[in-house]
């Protein structure tokens, strides 16, 4: 952990530097590229040792497949290789480490890259091997038109910016950034004319890095203070389960919740502060005729904390692997999106069976939010005291919904998790099931939007 901040401390200089130094307008594509991706890697083997060469022997090995596998499966090659060996990689680490106790090592940097190869791999199969208008609007702007070359790709993959903590971008961002086309590409896309600018702007990233540093330095003192003192275990000691009551022990879950977060705080805004120092992560212009830098951001802290619906949880918490888990799996599913959706996510994150637990129930706990906010939700939009009770209600269920949702997560092993849910009577699962089995199911945007797509499609072909 102590490597993992010094290299994240190091990278913040190193970045500022790059963009400074090793600017577009002072150094070749090439020469961008290859700082980038000898600063990763040397931070992945002062981190990781020995153990980096895993990361190295993914990257090679997807290599080879994007350049010999036929069109059609180079996305499902490479997500198989790619998902498997990370899995693999998973599996070992029961035996390495001691079971139950969650370390930093190699397999956060794999995830990472694991992130990356599927996404270029999908973004690649659209672009070279599906039509047009098979696409849709994010899939058509995203695709990639041709192989990249070596060095691109080991930059993408392994760059210094990203290696040690993420997050996932996509390709033609990360390519457009290095060539110095990223910023004015986002700004074409918001029509920056109409933002009352004369000529092109060239912004900096100065304030937004600033004020990141500013969340991670009050998330590193959070977490110094609060994540050791309200300790997840403390849920399901014996002591604390026989004097304290039901609704009292739902309170402390929601403080222990609270105190794990922190950690996550920290990490994804530094890394965010990271790529923006270096002058990739630009989004563009907000109503107000703000500069954004977003782009790469992971989590929306005000959001998380004021969300109303699982949904919106979800949305706003490790936004890039939301992003992704949507472009690889959601977007693309045959059937049942949803669960293979979760699935895709506990595989992701590890073998511990508290993920299995945390994802698994998150089916449960989406599906049955998704039946109540569609079938009751109009009934309170009628006034404004309506509205706000349905908004304080439906925050106070999401929050509890979250917190008995990811408390497998933290605890990782079975049985401290089959005795916490016992403790709370396996509640939410048995309110999720009374809701699916109560309120009509309706059909999922995703479905329609399938067949309409579906629909378009034969009529093309049929023309």
């Amino acid at each position: 952990q102590i490597n993992f901040v010094a290299c994240q401390l190091f990278a913040l200089l190193a970045a500022f530097w790059f963009r400074i130094y090793l600017s577009p307008s002072h150094a070749s594509s090439a020469v961008r590229h290859a700082f980038a991706t000898l600063f990763g890697i040397y931070f992945a083997v002062f981190c990781f040792g020995w153990y980096s060469i895993h990361l190295f022997v993914l990257v090679m090995m997807n290599y080879g497949i994007m350049n010999m596998a036929s069109v059609p499966n180079i996305h499902r090659y490479s997500f198989v290789v790619a998902m498997g060996y990370l899995t693999l990689c998973h599996i070992s680490r029961i035996y390495i480490f001691h079971y139950g106790i969650l370390t930093t090592d190699f397999s956060g940097p794999l995830m990472i890259i694991t992130q990356k190869i599927t996404t270029l791999a999908c973004q690649l199969h659209d672009g070279i091997g599906r039509q047009a208008e098979e696409l849709t609007a994010e899939q058509n702007r995203l695709a990639v038109k041709s192989r990249p070359s070596l060095l691109e790709y080991l930059s993408y993959l392994l760059n210094f910016m990203s290696i040690i903590a993420g997050p996932c971008s996509n390709y033609k961002d990360y390519i457009a950034f290095i060539e110095g086309r990223h910023v004015h590409m986002k700004l074409l896309e918001v029509n920056w004319k109409q933002k009352g600018y004369d000529r092109l702007p060239d912004p900096s990233p100065t304030a937004a890095v600033m004020y990141k540093l500013c969340i991670t330095l009050v998330s590193l003192i959070l977490f110094l203070t609060l994540t050791k003192n309200f300790p997840m275990a403390y849920i399901i000691d014996n002591e604390f389960l026989d004097k304290t009551p039901f609704l009292s022990r739902l309170g402390y879950l929601y403080v222990v919740t609270q105190a794990a977060k922190p950690k996550y705080y920290f990490a994804w805004t530094l890394a965010d502060a990271v790529n923006n120092a270096a002058g990739y992560g630009f989004s563009g212009v907000d109503e107000r005729g703000t500069f954004r830098w977003d782009l790469l951001s992971n989590l929306n802290i005000w959001n998380i904390e004021t969300a109303t619906s699982f949904k919106m949880y979800i949305e706003n918490w490790n936004i890039q692997t939301a992003a992704w888990l949507k472009r690889v799996c959601y977007d693309r599913a045959p059937w049942y999106p949803t669960a293979l959706t979760f699935i895709l996510s506990a595989l992701w994150h590890g073998i511990y069976p508290g993920y299995y637990f945390t994802f698994l129930t998150g089916i449960l706990v989406t599906l049955a939010a998704r039946a109540i906010r569609n079938n009751c939700r109009h009934y309170f939009l009628s006034s404004v005291p309506l509205k706000i009770a349905y908004d304080i209600t439906t925050w106070v269920v999401t929050q509890l919904a979250v917190c008995y949702t990811v408390a497998p997560f933290v605890m990782l092993a079975v049985e401290p998790t089959i005795k916490f849910y016992k403790s709370v009577y396996f509640y939410m699962h048995i309110l999720s099931i009374l809701v699916l089995l109560l309120l009509p199911i309706r059909p999922q945007a995703h479905s329609v939007r399938r067949a309409q797509n579906q629909a378009m499609l034969n009529s093309v072909k049929s023309k």
